[in-house]
């Protein structure tokens, strides 16, 4: 069982780190570091008893282990040598031809395995990008919210992360145009725009099909690369994913994906799409960093969509992800308090909902807790500091009842904040 550490045991022991003669060792990027606090709740979240409506954890529960492990079993018996061997840093070529298929999918037409790199996860992408287009200083634009784990990663490489604002319809062409304007006025160079367009970490909202190329053209014109990360993109509950920013944008967007929303997170396997004149940097600095992706779980994750119907397979977790959804929404319309709104995702794993401003969502995760249900406050997912009246429930990982019966522990908490602060504001 996970330890909580009080803030002052914290506090006391990064003191003690920071005594130590090593301290000076450590670089300027290293202090930018952080612990992720979905990591934080994540560790929470295994306490017995607890409903965790935190993580953004898959539903296996269609996948056939039994399948799984005769497909292990047959890649160790015929092709062991190989599969636990080193491989090429990009890639064997069988899963990039297999990543082109299932892009082709969502409307990636004729992409060359030529132009894949695999990535340990597509997050491995996202410090790729930081490592090879960033220097200290320069600006990654964001949507606001965003991932975690991006911001987390951006921030380690010392670069300025600037959110931009976002509606029901996603990411605002407006303000995008605008705040580019101002930090060019101001001198900063702008290298990327990070985007999760399809059902965004953590607010479910997707990017308007009428937006998508009116901000790729607003980047392109500013010399901005777009980095589209688009791991749940397949998991539309209809069935028909909107096109990625990337289909009619092959020189201008570096598209990420990932096996762990379509497969399993287990294989820690990705990919990036790179444009091809960005093709040979990317991938040497991220061979530099891993050697090669694991050949095992490559020829693993190949074969078994060589013999799996992973389409069939896709759309049993779209009903079970819709099933899951709706219980989520039911519940909230049930129990949550008539200030509260929340999003109406069409795909993905997360719903996000607001209270009053001036609510503070972080505190209220120490009482949730002792009602024995855990979510991710609304501050993890901006890079600024300031409160945050938001907070992001995940329905993914967790049965119909489970999300019912978490969202009915949390209510009164949330009710709780919202008549102290109508009574505040008297």
């Amino acid at each position: 069982m996970t330890v909580e550490l009080t803030a002052e045991t914290q506090t006391a022991l990064e003191r003690a780190e920071a005594s130590h003669r090593h301290e000076a060792l450590f670089s300027e990027r290293a202090h930018n570091i952080k612990q992720s606090a979905v990591r934080d709740v994540f560790d929470i979240s295994i306490r017995p008893g607890l409903v965790s409506l935190a993580g953004g954890s898959p539903s296996l529960s269609k996948l056939p282990l039994d399948l799984v492990a005769e497909t292990a079993s047959r890649v160790i018996r015929e092709h062991g040598m190989t599969a636990l061997h080193y491989g090429g840093g990009k890639g064997t070529e069988e899963l990039r031809e297999l990543i082109c298929e299932i892009m082709a999918e969502e409307g990636i037409l004729g992409a060359s395995p030529d132009d894949v790199v695999v990535t340990t996860g597509s997050q491995s992408a996202q410090d790729i990008a930081a490592k090879v287009f960033c220097n200290p200083g320069d600006v990654v634009l964001v949507e606001d919210p965003t991932y975690v784990g991006a911001l987390n990663t951006f921030e380690a490489y010392q670069v300025q992360v600037e959110p931009i604002f976002m509606d029901e319809q996603g990411l605002i062409p407006e303000h995008l145009e605008s705040r580019i304007a101002a930090l060019e006025a101001e001198g900063k160079r702008i290298k990327i725009l990070y985007t999760i367009p399809s059902f965004n970490n953590p607010s479910g909202i997707t990017l308007a099909a009428e937006r998508r190329q009116r901000v790729v053209d607003i980047c392109r014109d500013h010399n901005i690369l777009v980095l589209e990360d688009n791991p749940y993109g397949m998991l539309r509950f209809d069935g028909h994913p909107l096109t990625p920013l990337r289909a009619d944008n092959p020189d201008d967007v570096i598209y990420c994906g990932s096996f762990s929303k379509i497969f399993s997170p287990g294989v820690r396997l990705g990919w990036a799409l790179v444009p091809r004149h960005l093709y040979r940097r990317f991938y040497l600095a991220a061979e530099a960093v891993v050697l090669c992706p694991s050949t095992l779980t490559q020829l693993l994750v190949t074969e078994f969509f060589r013999v799996f119907d992973w389409r069939t397979y896709l759309a049993e977790s779209r009903a079970v992800y819709a099933e899951r959804c709706q219980a989520m929404l039911e519940a909230l319309t049930e129990y949550f308090p008539a200030e509260a709104t929340w999003t109406t995702p069409d795909g993905g794993f997360f719903v996000w909902v607001t209270l009053p401003e001036g609510i503070d969502t972080y505190p209220l995760l120490y009482q949730a807790i002792d009602a024995g249900v855990v979510f991710i406050p609304g501050a993890a997912f901006t890079p600024s500091d300031v409160p945050s009246s938001k907070l992001r429930l995940a329905f993914s990982g967790v049965a119909p009842e489970q999300i019912r019966e978490g969202v009915r522990r949390l209510a009164p908490v949330v009710r709780a904040a919202v008549d102290a602060h109508t009574a505040k504001a008297r």
